[in-house]
């Protein structure tokens, strides 16, 4: 495995926003544990039609299928109500897991399925909402070919964990496997101090240098 310099993250918070960097670093696993099998069953008896659509998600998440249990996409509108979504009801674990189980309050939330094969390219996520949040994964479905990478490492994250992910850094995923889906629940919460205790406990350095998932996913960038 083959070593490759780290990237910056991609903004300066401002006064009152969370400071990601401080915060997470790139990836953090939260010191907290969930019934994976219990939310896999639950997650794999949505119907296949709710998996049809990207959910209202365009731009770096073409390739990927959303169920959004909680607001909706920016593209569909960023004033609409950050309300639950008829999918919650389906859902019940999911939702205590962002409901209770998560010290803060839940704002969009959604399943997220990466196909085999297919890649979201590297890209940082900014404006008001995404300043004010912090983003958190919970894998669902998942497999050792799929590859998490922010900031210049590459993580893999395992179902029964829970992890914050610094969306404001350069960030992307891979799902290399020939054959298999890849499968997370995403939520943005408000930094609660209960939420930002959480933080500061997780374990920081669990991600690897890695450069070649490093340079398949750089190779998908949009040229400036």
């Amino acid at each position: 495995m083959a070593g490759c310099a780290k990237i910056a993250p991609m903004f300066a918070p401002e006064a009152g926003l969370p400071d990601k960097t401080a915060l997470i670093g790139g990836c953090a696993r939260l010191p907290l544990a969930l019934d994976a099998a219990r939310l896999r069953t639950e997650v794999e008896a949505l119907p296949e039609s709710m998996w049809e659509t990207r959910g209202g998600r365009l731009g770096p998440h073409d390739a990927a299928r959303a169920i959004f249990l909680r607001g909706y996409a920016p593209a569909e509108g960023r004033h609409k109500p950050v309300d639950d979504r008829e999918a919650l009801a389906l859902v019940p674990y999911a939702r205590a897991i962002i409901t209770q189980l998560l010290p803060a309050p839940p704002q969009r939330c959604l399943l997220a399925l990466l196909p085999a094969g297919a890649i979201v390219p590297p890209h940082a996520d900014h404006g008001p909402y995404f300043l004010k949040t912090i983003r958190i994964h919970v894998p669902v479905i998942t497999h050792d070919l799929a590859w998490m990478y922010c900031d210049g490492r590459v993580y893999r994250m395992q179902p029964g964990e829970i992890w914050a992910l610094n969306n404001s850094a350069l960030h992307a995923v891979w799902n290399a496997d020939a054959a298999l889906p890849r499968i997370h629940l995403i939520c943005d919460f408000l930094p609660t101090p209960a939420l930002q205790e959480l933080l500061a406990r997780a374990e920081r350095e669990l991600g690897m240098l890695n450069a070649d998932v490093e340079r398949r996913l750089l190779a998908e960038m949009t040229p400036a």
